[in-house]
């Protein structure tokens, strides 16, 4: 980035820069107070807000600009340009925003803007309680109190540590390219400013819809005005011999990562079983740290379920380039102290293995509680479930997909993203949670953004050289679009973002 390295791009906004040079509907990079600063322009308006996203520092200015919003063309993180607000995950914090003067032909940035909205909820519960601390139960905590939200925030997570960044954990976390500073997504002294009060290491063993109350592990009792479920998912467990030997790990949380960094320090071959997003992103990082690695998977090419025979294939040949051995179509038959047995009598030897064959949702106490489930929290299109003052968010909640009809997905961003709505409509605000499902998902040099909700029997076209890295894949549902699938084309992903979110025809450059 140019601030990190104490060069400035562009003009100086300080010194004034002509309007027309800002055409309409266009963004303008420059700078001002010594920080990066980014100029849009819609019809005779002009704003100023900072131009790096405050997620992993993204350029805005290469984003995409929709109405007056700015969306991040690494992880799809949206800005308000009247004040900078983050208003879609993953982004947390707001940008700076700056005030301009138009002199005649010229515009100047002037100075910040500190002022913060004040927003009052058109409804306030006696207290909300979110049972789960991760992406979506930690968005949602964060929501209420920017909504304006006074009274009691309870969050509850299973977790020994506060919100983290989860999806850093597979990859350059695990590859030793991320330190720790950057996984805590707060600090403890976030949440007592904000009045959030956490439990860490509890769980919720009971939830009385009718006395509006959940028993936790110790046997205290919380009275709620609103409750959110967020419970997540748990990692689908091998049944095979030897499936529960030390050496045998699964990834789902910040212990599990540290787990297996400890263990690859004095590993030398390690074997994932499950070609997964998660599996491949293990497979990869722990190649960043020089194991000898193999990839067990029970298809013909890895994720080709999901993005396609073209997608699968490269990331298949990236994969192989940087010294990863598969073994597809096979299964593991048995886990022994030095090597996995596959169900053809293939045996490769090993230090480590690591297990990502999927997740199930955690939904027993939403059961327990007479919620209506069917592979997950059924939930409406305001995310609310069954039982009126519960709503559900996250890994957990099947909701009403406009384009997709009822689904689940596992993705990060959504999550966040739902814990965002859910608490918006917690406080009385009827929004339809109608965002397309967005990943994210790295394998050495190839990044891959995937947006919308494809099945497995979609149609996949492709626009542009998969081969070279600079490609769309698109997938169809008779003539409608499902997903977009980009490698190389951010912006390009950004725009199937909005087309699939507003209704509209797509078409791939």
């Amino acid at each position: 980035m140019a601030e990190a390295s104490g060069e400035l791009e562009g003009p100086d906004f300080e010194k004034g820069c002509k309007i027309d040079q800002v055409a309409d509907g266009e963004m303008f990079l420059g700078h001002a107070f010594g920080e990066q600063v980014l100029v849009a322009r819609r019809g005779d308006e002009l704003f100023a807000i900072g131009a790096t996203c405050t997620h992993y520092g993204g350029p805005l200015a290469k984003g995409l600009l929709v109405d007056c919003t700015v969306h991040c063309p690494w992880h799809h993180a949206r800005f308000d340009l009247r004040t900078g607000e983050a208003i879609a995950a993953p982004a947390l914090n707001n940008v700076a925003c700056y005030k301009i003067d138009k002199r005649e032909a010229q515009f100047f940035v002037t100075s910040k803007i500190d002022e913060k909205p004040v927003r009052k909820p058109k409804s306030s519960p006696a207290s909300v309680v979110i049972v789960g601390a991760g992406a979506a139960g930690g968005a949602a905590a964060e929501m209420l109190r920017r909504e304006g939200y006074d009274r009691p925030v309870r969050l509850i997570g299973a977790d020994e540590f506060l919100p983290y960044d989860r999806p850093n954990l597979s990859k350059d976390y695990l590859a030793g390219t991320a330190s720790e500073e950057w996984i805590p997504l707060r600090s403890a002294d976030f949440y007592r400013e904000q009045k959030i009060d956490t439990f860490t290491n509890t769980s919720v063993t009971a939830i009385d819809p009718q006395e509006k109350k959940v028993t936790l592990t110790d046997g205290r009792s919380l009275g709620y005005g609103a409750l959110l479920l967020a419970t997540g998912a748990e990692p689908v467990r091998l049944a095979i011999p030897g499936g529960d030997l030390s050496h045998v790990y699964y990834l789902r949380t910040l212990t599990d990562s540290r787990r297996i960094i400890d263990k690859a320090k004095s590993s030398k071959r390690a074997v994932v079983i499950g070609a997964s997003f998660i599996g491949l992103e293990v497979a990869w990082s722990l190649r960043e740290r020089k194991l000898e690695i193999a990839v067990v998977g029970k298809g013909s090419l890895p994720l080709e379920k999901v993005l396609g025979g073209e997608l699968g294939t490269v990331i298949r040949e990236t994969h192989e380039a940087n010294g990863v051995k598969f073994h597809l179509g096979r299964k593991p038959a048995a886990i022994q102290d030095r090597h996995v047995e596959l169900d053809d009598g293939t045996k490769l030897d090993c230090d480590l293995v690591v297990v990502g064959i999927g997740v199930r949702p955690n939904t027993a106490i939403a059961k327990q509680a007479g919620i209506a489930t069917d592979n997950g929290v059924l939930v409406d299109e305001f995310l609310k479930t069954n039982v009126p003052g519960i709503f559900a968010a996250g890994d957990i909640a099947r909701w009403p997909d406009p384009r997709a009809g009822q689904i689940r997905v596992e993705h990060w961003v959504v999550a966040q993203r739902q814990g965002q709505t859910a608490a918006r409509n917690i406080l009385g605000a009827d929004e339809v949670f109608n965002l397309p499902p967005f990943f994210w998902s790295n394998h050495f040099d190839l990044h891959i953004h995937y947006v919308g909700h494809g099945g497995g029997d979609d149609r996949s076209t492709v626009s542009g050289n998969v081969k070279a890295k600079d490609a769309s894949v698109i997938f169809r549902a008779d003539q409608n679009v499902t997903a977009v699938a980009s490698i190389g084309r951010d912006v390009e992903n950004l725009k199937a973002e909005v087309a699939l979110e507003r209704g509209n025809a797509f078409r791939a450059s």
